[in-house]
């Protein structure tokens, strides 16, 4: 605030140069996204942060429209030419099993063996019915594993409340079917900064990471920072990875040890990296404690609202 001569505030602006295409050129400071610009701009992010630590990485995107996640493609198309830039590939599906079969390849370069980049980071995305129609190639893709230096996150547009949706639906129930672990973004932030967890993560576990797009969330807007240099994973130290780690590999893994592969390593896995980072926080802290609660995603936000 500033005041003037004739003694009221006005507005302080502070960013004259601010132009609507910063919000995917900016490299420091705050933006102003979209859910669905969020996730846009959430690939470019992993690229310039795998290149600021000398790797050369790609980004593929593939999945299915529908709504909360309906504008979503539109959005990718927009920013085509951003994407190009950070060598991300956006490739839409016939339908959404097909998006997640093209998702499980990229997986694959390092183990044929002729890939032109370090990793290939990738998305998948489509509406929560999307996600029980495809729980076949996602159930498979994601016990095949992920790659070492790539990564999957499972977008899941969940319409709890029917709104823009004809049946009301969440994915939770079908993550844990598929034994995927998926993250609970209660802000235009979070899909930010616990993308790039959920990808850091991926790396170590082995595993397709899921995270919930909620319409609420995904059809908000909010100024968001997308600072980079601040951004640290910790690698935990109160867990060992087995010799060769968990990610994918060459060859035909049989049933019966991929499924204890995916529950009795890579899930542990998946818990140390979250203890190692934080990611489940403590946000009051009472000397003496009566009562708990736990939240997740918007809820969180509706719990601290109503307190």
């Amino acid at each position: 605030m500033t005041t003037g001569s004739s003694g009221q505030e006005t507005l302080d602006n502070s960013d004259d140069g601010y132009e609507l295409n910063d919000r995917y050129r900016r490299q420091k400071g705050r933006v102003y996204l979209s859910g669905s610009q969020a996730l846009v701009r959430l690939p470019m992010m992993q690229r310039e942060l795998d290149y600021s630590q000398g790797l050369n990485t790609a980004g593929f995107i593939s999945g299915y429209t529908g709504s909360p996640l309906g504008g979503y493609d539109t959005a990718l198309k927009q920013a085509h030419a951003e994407l190009d830039e950070h060598h991300i590939h956006f490739q839409p599906g016939i339908n959404e099993d097909l998006g997640a079969a093209a998702v499980w390849g990229s997986q694959q370069l390092a183990v044929v063996g002729q890939q032109k980049y370090d990793g290939v980071f990738a998305l998948w995305y489509g509406k929560g019915p999307g996600v029980d129609r495809s729980g076949d190639a996602l159930k498979h893709g994601s016990y095949s594993g992920s790659a070492k230096h790539g990564g999957v996150l499972v977008l899941a547009g969940d319409d709890h409340g029917a709104k823009s949706s004809t049946i009301a639906h969440q994915s939770d129930h079908a993550f844990i079917h598929f034994g995927m672990p998926y993250l609970n973004p209660s802000s235009v932030q979070d899909y930010l900064d616990f993308g790039l967890y959920g990808f850091a993560l991926s790396r170590y576990s082995g595993c397709w990471i899921g995270m919930k797009c909620v319409t609420d969330t995904i059809e908000s807007s909010a100024s968001v920072s997308v600072d980079l240099e601040s951004f640290e994973v910790a690698v935990p130290t109160d867990h060992e990875l087995p010799a060769g780690g968990l990610n994918a590999a060459g060859g035909m893994t049989p049933p019966k040890i991929a499924e204890a592969r995916q529950f009795e390593q890579r899930l542990p896995a998946v818990q140390a990296f979250v203890r190692a980072n934080g990611l489940d926080r403590v946000i009051l802290n009472p000397g003496q404690r009566q009562l708990g609660i736990v939240t997740t995603g918007k809820a969180y936000l509706d719990v601290m609202q109503a307190l």
